[in-house]
Protein backbone atom coordinates (compact mmCIF):
# COMPACT_ATOMS: atom_id res chain seq x y z
CA UNK A 1 0.00 0.00 0.00
CA UNK A 2 0.79 3.50 -1.48
CA UNK A 3 0.56 6.48 1.58
CA UNK A 4 -0.51 9.56 -0.54
CA UNK A 5 0.87 12.35 1.04
CA UNK A 6 -1.59 15.65 0.73
CA UNK A 7 -0.74 18.16 -2.02
CA UNK A 8 1.23 20.96 -1.30
CA UNK A 9 -0.36 23.88 0.03
CA UNK A 10 0.15 26.76 -2.55
CA UNK A 11 -0.49 29.88 0.50
CA UNK A 12 2.32 28.70 3.32
CA UNK A 13 4.10 31.13 2.57
CA UNK A 14 1.89 33.65 3.21
CA UNK A 15 2.45 33.31 7.13
CA UNK A 16 5.77 34.21 6.96
CA UNK A 17 5.17 37.25 4.72
CA UNK A 18 2.64 38.59 6.96
CA UNK A 19 5.60 37.72 9.98
CA UNK A 20 8.04 39.91 7.80
CA UNK A 21 6.01 42.68 7.14
CA UNK A 22 4.71 42.66 10.94
CA UNK A 23 8.22 43.30 12.16
CA UNK A 24 9.19 45.08 9.07
CA UNK A 25 6.81 47.79 10.25
CA UNK A 26 7.35 47.67 14.05
CA UNK A 27 11.13 48.39 13.00
CA UNK A 28 10.23 51.22 10.89
CA UNK A 29 7.77 52.77 13.41
CA UNK A 30 10.29 52.55 16.28
CA UNK A 31 12.93 54.11 13.92
CA UNK A 32 10.28 57.10 13.48
CA UNK A 33 9.36 57.26 17.09
CA UNK A 34 13.60 56.93 18.20
CA UNK A 35 14.93 59.53 15.53
CA UNK A 36 12.00 61.84 14.75
CA UNK A 37 12.30 60.78 10.81
CA UNK A 38 11.74 57.98 8.41
CA UNK A 39 14.78 55.88 7.43
CA UNK A 40 14.72 57.05 4.09
CA UNK A 41 14.28 60.90 4.95
CA UNK A 42 17.88 62.73 4.82
CA UNK A 43 19.21 63.74 8.11
CA UNK A 44 18.82 67.71 8.20
CA UNK A 45 21.76 69.52 10.60
CA UNK A 46 20.65 71.49 13.41
CA UNK A 47 22.27 74.11 11.96
CA UNK A 48 20.27 74.17 8.76
CA UNK A 49 17.21 73.48 10.83
CA UNK A 50 18.07 76.70 12.34
CA UNK A 51 19.03 78.48 8.86
CA UNK A 52 15.29 77.30 7.76
CA UNK A 53 13.34 78.63 10.95
CA UNK A 54 15.32 82.11 10.74
CA UNK A 55 14.55 81.85 6.76
CA UNK A 56 10.83 81.24 7.40
CA UNK A 57 10.79 84.00 10.13
CA UNK A 58 12.48 87.07 8.57
CA UNK A 59 10.52 85.76 5.33
CA UNK A 60 13.08 85.73 2.82
CA UNK A 61 14.69 83.04 0.37
CA UNK A 62 17.68 81.34 0.20
CA UNK A 63 19.06 83.62 -1.85
CA UNK A 64 18.69 87.03 -0.06
CA UNK A 65 21.31 89.46 -0.08
CA UNK A 66 22.49 91.37 2.93
CA UNK A 67 20.11 94.45 2.06
CA UNK A 68 16.96 91.91 2.01
CA UNK A 69 17.86 90.19 5.35
CA UNK A 70 18.06 93.91 6.91
CA UNK A 71 15.00 95.12 5.35
CA UNK A 72 13.36 91.95 6.36
CA UNK A 73 14.54 92.24 9.87
CA UNK A 74 13.70 95.86 10.42
CA UNK A 75 10.11 94.77 9.23
CA UNK A 76 9.73 92.25 11.58
CA UNK A 77 11.31 94.29 14.08
CA UNK A 78 8.62 97.32 13.79
CA UNK A 79 5.75 94.97 14.12
CA UNK A 80 6.98 93.26 16.98
CA UNK A 81 8.56 96.06 18.72
CA UNK A 82 7.26 96.08 22.72
CA UNK A 83 6.09 99.08 21.91
CA UNK A 84 3.79 98.15 19.15
CA UNK A 85 2.31 95.24 21.32
CA UNK A 86 5.22 93.02 21.17
CA UNK A 87 8.00 91.34 23.50
CA UNK A 88 11.21 91.50 24.17
CA UNK A 89 11.41 87.82 22.97
CA UNK A 90 9.87 88.62 19.76
CA UNK A 91 12.50 91.04 18.94
CA UNK A 92 15.62 88.95 20.42
CA UNK A 93 14.02 86.31 17.96
CA UNK A 94 14.45 88.53 15.14
CA UNK A 95 18.05 89.82 15.88
CA UNK A 96 19.46 86.54 16.36
CA UNK A 97 17.49 85.10 12.49
CA UNK A 98 18.69 88.30 11.48
CA UNK A 99 22.49 87.54 12.59
CA UNK A 100 22.13 83.76 12.15
CA UNK A 101 21.51 84.56 8.22
CA UNK A 102 24.02 86.99 7.85
CA UNK A 103 26.46 84.64 8.99
CA UNK A 104 25.44 82.47 6.81
CA UNK A 105 26.47 84.64 3.97
CA UNK A 106 30.06 84.33 1.72
CA UNK A 107 32.53 86.56 3.17
CA UNK A 108 32.74 88.41 -0.08
CA UNK A 109 28.64 89.56 -0.10
CA UNK A 110 29.62 91.16 3.42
Amino acid sequence: MQKTSAPPNPHQWLPDVLKFAIIAGAVLLLFRWTFGRWPWQPKISTRNQAVFRARRLLGVEADSNRADIIAAHKRLVAMVHPDRGGSNEQVHEANAARDLLLDELPHEVR
